[in-house]
């Protein structure tokens, strides 16, 4: 219905390496906690970090990543998170319902990978109690009325828009949520929503390059790791574009700036390859 918009998304897709449990049944204890189960030190040290005992489950994230490559995945980049053993992988650009697709393989692909690593993969957006970060599925998106100069404008307008809708959203973006969207822990209490520049504590996080360059592209960073990206980016561009279907918007011949949303260190050939 909204196909002449051209909806970019691209999904920051967070898990957590646990260790096993009894079979058959759901593991509690992350890869990255103590031989005896008991709590690592506090975060900090983790996030993007490199080195033994801090990087804990890179030989997951790395294979995976070549996996994906390998089999066709729009995979951008890696990184290792906020909690020790939590890491993020990062999929797109992809239009409109390609970005299920890719996420649902590279999700399947971290299964397989995981088989033969002795631990388990979680999605669940609240792996660990405590003083621990959950685990989201941020979803950065754009259509071409975002992308073209002035743009800004209409990102602001959508942004007002989702605020109308809030619980609609947040019954789409995953199950447990609750206990991750807690106010805490880079979130927004699930029972607020609020929008803003690089604010991480925001329900919408807009990039300070998008208000710098008048376009650009918003992050929903609300939904849960074990969301259902089809539900996900449906209902994100319903919201969209019943927002935008009053407008007529006349973007012909100007130039389309694609949004960036992958983080400095993830293979910048790979995003201009797939951006082309």
């Amino acid at each position: 219905m909204y196909r002449s918009l051209d909806p970019w998304f691209g999904i920051e897709q967070e898990y957590t390496l646990m260790k096993p449990g009894k079979v058959g049944m759901k593991p509690t204890v992350p890869l990255g906690f103590n031989a005896d189960n008991s709590e690592p030190a506090p975060q900090g040290p983790y996030y993007t970090g490199a080195g033994f005992n801090v990087a804990i489950g890179r030989p997951v994230a790395d294979e995976h990543y070549k996996m994906c490559m390998l089999a066709g995945v729009k995979i951008s980049g890696i990184n290792a998170e906020v909690m020790p053993g939590q890491w993020e992988f990062q999929i797109g650009p992809c239009r409109g319902i390609e970005m299920g697709d890719h996420l649902t393989i590279a999700r399947y692909i971290m299964l397989r990978v995981t088989e033969k690593h002795d631990c388990v993969c979680s999605f669940d957006p609240k792996p660990a109690e405590g003083d621990w970060n959950g685990a989201g599925c941020h979803t950065n998106f754009s259509v071409t009325p975002m992308r073209v100069a002035g743009g800004y404008d209409t990102i602001i307008k959508v942004c007002e828009a989702f605020g109308k809708v809030a619980k609609e959203h947040i019954k789409e973006y995953g199950e447990g949520n609750d206990k991750r969207l807690t106010g805490k822990h880079e979130t927004c209490d699930i029972n607020t929503f609020k929008y803003g520049v690089a604010n991480r504590g925001a329900s919408i996080r807009i990039p300070r390059e998008a208000e710098k360059s008048g376009r650009g592209y918003m992050e929903d960073r609300r939904p849960g790791a074990n969301c259902d990206p089809y539900r996900v980016t449906n209902i994100i561009m319903k919201t969209t574009g019943e927002c935008l279907s009053a407008e007529t918007i006349e973007a012909g011949g100007k130039s389309h700036t694609a949004f960036v949303f992958i983080k400095p260190h993830a293979n910048n050939e790979k995003v201009q390859a797939l951006v082309k």
